[in-house]
């Protein structure tokens, strides 16, 4: 396999990843919040919703899934992560909320992805009629795996965050904790020596009497 070969095989790759229609983002839901999505849809075609609370609170947020006949075809409440695939009835808007409405101090932060369809094939070989050479089998087999490591990457990415998030907290916990320790070993010894300077202080007075 030459350069230019090579060059190509990855540009029609990154140029294939582009064209998936999804929506792919991480956003902060504060508390007392609803946010709502909204993704065009043809009928009979499949969809994938996928959520994971990132930080806050106690790690879960309410969930539901609108078609744009109104209809609730999916709903979780108090739900850490979770994926749902369908297949739309209607061609339109279908609806995805996100609440936050039932925390009162709590922030999150939310991970989504809404994908519609399956994973476009790569250019030259949506309407491949014959067989395969053995250069477009690999251009096949490397666009599979890179779709399977940028999932991969997406969700350790995700847990990544998630325990960074954990450390900071217990990390903030355990110096608040020291912070009080201190303060209450610093007091102690402060009152025992005043009530040390008291005893003996009395002490000579009542020598004097």
């Amino acid at each position: 396999m030459d350069y230019w070969t090579t060059w190509l095989v990855v540009v029609s790759l990154l140029s294939s990843l582009l064209l998936v229609d999804c929506v792919e983002l991480t956003f902060e839901l504060p508390d007392n919040a609803k946010e709502c999505f909204y993704q065009d849809i043809e009928a009979n075609q499949s969809a994938t919703v996928e959520f994971q609370v990132v930080t806050g609170g106690q790690y879960d947020i309410d969930v539901t899934l609108e078609a744009p006949n109104k209809e609730l075809i999916y709903r979780q409440i108090k739900t850490q992560f979770d994926s749902h695939t369908f297949v739309a009835t209607h061609s339109g808007a279908y609806k995805a909320c996100f609440s936050n409405e039932f925390s009162t101090f709590s922030h999150k932060l939310v991970y989504m992805d809404f994908q519609v369809g399956d994973e476009d094939a790569l250019p030259g070989l949506e309407e491949h009629v014959t067989v395969m050479t053995q250069m477009e089998t690999y251009a096949q087999d490397i666009h599979k795996n890179l779709i399977r490591t940028v999932d991969y990457q997406t969700s350790h990415r995700l847990r990544e965050a998630q325990g960074r998030k954990r450390a900071e907290d217990l990390n903030e916990r355990v110096l608040w904790w020291s912070i009080m320790e201190t303060a209450a070993i610093l007091i102690t010894t402060v009152g025992q020596v005043l009530v040390l300077k008291n005893f003996f202080t009395d002490h000579k007075s009542y020598q004097r009497l």
